[in-house]
């Protein structure tokens, strides 16, 4: 897999689709235990379904880029979506791009949309997060318990070369009492494009709440919803075909 060093570490990165597609590509941001590995085949059929060059990569930490060296902070969303993401794009040379993030990766891709000062054609937020609810993190806290006592660590050995850097990175900053006050609802009015925004009516990790306040911050007609029953935290592995028929007709629209 082809690696490119941006923000200080080295990152492996995949393209997807035809190469002589003109549409501005999409760029997938993973969620908080994802990497490139763990998209499986989503990236070639939203590739597909889109007829969009897409790409995918890990972020620092996580599938076969470089380990975490210290802990993350609670502003390692925004350093990633100000510093690193923007970095990647230049690198790879992604102008306009689609930003389609799930869960910790939507996060990023809002902040990056607000705050970057660069274009942005759309975002696809599934199972987005804008502020910490109590009902996500009893449920990290379970995740916590499952990696030391379950088979939650070996099942992500599978995706990660660094195991123990990729959950404890992601668990030990969202159960830091610190991470409680973080919130990213002041920044929403800022963004300038269309957000679809996807959330699974069982999704463990957060609410349809998050929706709410990302309508609420976006303002008339900037937001598209679309709420699956019988999904979970990961709309993509629940319900792809939903997902990929939604984000289609989207971009179509956009």
């Amino acid at each position: 897999m082809p690696s490119v060093r941006a923000g200080g570490h080295r990152l492996e990165y995949a393209w997807f689709g035809q190469a002589d597609s003109d549409a501005s590509p999409v760029v997938m941001l993973h969620e908080g235990l994802g990497s490139l590995s763990l998209w499986k085949d989503f990236p070639l059929r939203l590739a597909d379904a889109t007829r969009r060059r897409v790409i995918a990569y890990s972020r620092y930490g996580y599938g076969a880029s470089a380990p975490l060296t210290e802990p993350r902070g609670v502003d390692f969303m925004h350093i990633e979506a100000l510093e690193t993401l923007p970095e990647l794009l230049d690198l790879l040379q992604v102008r306009e791009p689609v930003l389609f993030g799930h869960s910790d990766g939507a996060s990023i891709a809002l902040i990056h949309a607000a705050r970057s000062r660069r274009p942005v054609s759309a975002v696809i937020a599934l199972a987005p997060h804008v502020f910490v609810e109590g009902y996500g993190l009893e449920n990290i806290a379970a995740a916590k318990v499952e990696f030391l006592d379950g088979d939650l660590r070996e099942r992500l050995a599978r995706r990660h070369k660094d195991v123990d850097s990729a959950f404890w990175g992601w668990n030990d900053i969202w159960l830091d009492p610190l991470f409680t006050t973080w919130n990213i609802e002041a920044l929403l009015p800022e963004i300038r494009c269309r957000v679809l925004a996807i959330q699974g009516l069982d999704d463990e990790y957060g609410t349809l709440e998050q929706v709410d306040r990302i309508a609420q911050g976006l303002g008339q007609g900037r937001l598209t919803r679309v709420e699956l029953a019988n999904c979970g935290h990961s709309p993509h592995r629940d319900q792809p075909d939903a997902v990929l028929a939604e984000a289609a007709a989207f971009l179509r629209a956009s």
